[in-house]
């Protein structure tokens, strides 16, 4: 009978140690629980294909069910928009492109603050833009349709996927330069970009590089690149700047998260979607489209945003895209 007080102690030692084994258990990440990735544009396109891939290699690595959700609208800002309120676990994460990220809130309003609301944990790639028509086209060179552009005014129109986008931007600073004036016709997205310059509804289109089967195939014809240097895949495409202009556009895009997401979990997330970026898999999905890995860690990616809230501020400023 002595032992009685010594055994319920132990007996209570025990049982604290094991629901302290059990929260630790609880507040390791990930959990049992699938992680939801928001994909912010149409299903088919380029973003939705390249995200399936990298949440597939990623899930491998965290040995976590991962799914991919579409939210897609409003230019692409209702996904990251509907993670705001999300609870900062990790467990709801978005892919979030930083032109549509920074420059929509000063087009129209948004339901998030860029600089306050998000996580950003991993920046992924850049989505590579050009000006391309059809190859049947009388132009051969940029320098030819830049002069038949100025000797016609208003005569050439060319599609983007909305009024804001980087690719509208490009030719917006393009006919500043020049002095060209010329029709932006907006479609809801890529492949109805692709569409109308198939069927001749639109003599140009400025679009991310989802028009390269279309180029491979003999239907388009690139006449230029808008990023600093040529690419690799298409070594003969000259750039804006090396023409002369002072042009430059590409869509970095990332994965973010609510704000306040514990470091913690931040730097798992961070290190498994790295480790899934580098995946062959998709390095293959990348590669048709001449893109390459961004590949910035947390801190670089935040410090990126912060700094471009201001350039992106100025250019909406600039060409009048705020909409009344």
């Amino acid at each position: 009978m002595n032992n009685i007080p010594g055994i319920r102690r132990r007996t209570l030692l025990a049982s604290a140690a094991l629901l302290a084994s059990a929260a630790r258990a609880e507040s390791k990440f990930p959990t049992s629980r699938p992680i939801t990735v928001i994909c912010p544009f149409s299903p088919g396109g380029t973003a939705d294909a390249q995200l399936r891939v990298l949440v597939a290699a990623t899930a491998r690595e965290l040995g976590q069910s991962m799914i991919v959700e579409t939210r897609a609208g409003a230019a692409g800002t209702i996904g990251p928009a509907s993670i705001v309120r999300s609870p900062p676990d990790g467990y709801t994460l978005s892919l979030a492109t930083a032109i549509v990220l920074l420059r929509q809130p000063f087009i129209q309003p948004t339901r998030y603050d860029p600089a306050k609301d998000f996580t950003y944990i991993v920046g992924v790639t850049r989505f590579e833009c050009g000006l391309v028509v059809r190859a049947d086209s009388p132009w051969k060179t940029l320098d030819e349709f830049l002069q038949d552009a100025k000797r016609n005014r208003n005569k050439i129109s060319y599609g983007t996927v909305g009024v804001g986008t980087a690719q509208h931007t490009a030719m917006l600073k393009l006919a500043d330069k020049l002095g060209i004036e010329w029709t932006n016709v907006p479609f809801k997205g890529s492949g109805e970009v692709f569409t109308a310059l198939s069927g001749g509804h639109v003599d140009a289109i400025s679009e991310t590089s989802g028009w390269a089967p279309f180029v491979d195939s003999g239907k388009f014809r690139v006449l230029a690149l808008y990023g600093d240097r040529r690419l690799k895949r298409w070594p003969n495409v000259p750039t804006l700047k090396e023409k002369g202009y002072d042009v430059s556009e590409s869509i970095p895009w990332g994965i973010v998260g609510p704000a306040g997401m514990d470091p913690a979990v931040t730097k798992a997330l961070y290190e498994a979607f790295r480790k899934g970026m580098h995946d062959p898999s998709f390095a293959a999905n990348l590669e048709p489209l001449g893109q390459e890995l961004w590949d910035v860690d947390t801190r670089t990616f935040t410090d990126y945003i912060i700094s471009r809230i201001p350039i992106e501020r100025e250019v909406v400023d600039r060409y009048k895209l705020k909409q009344q």
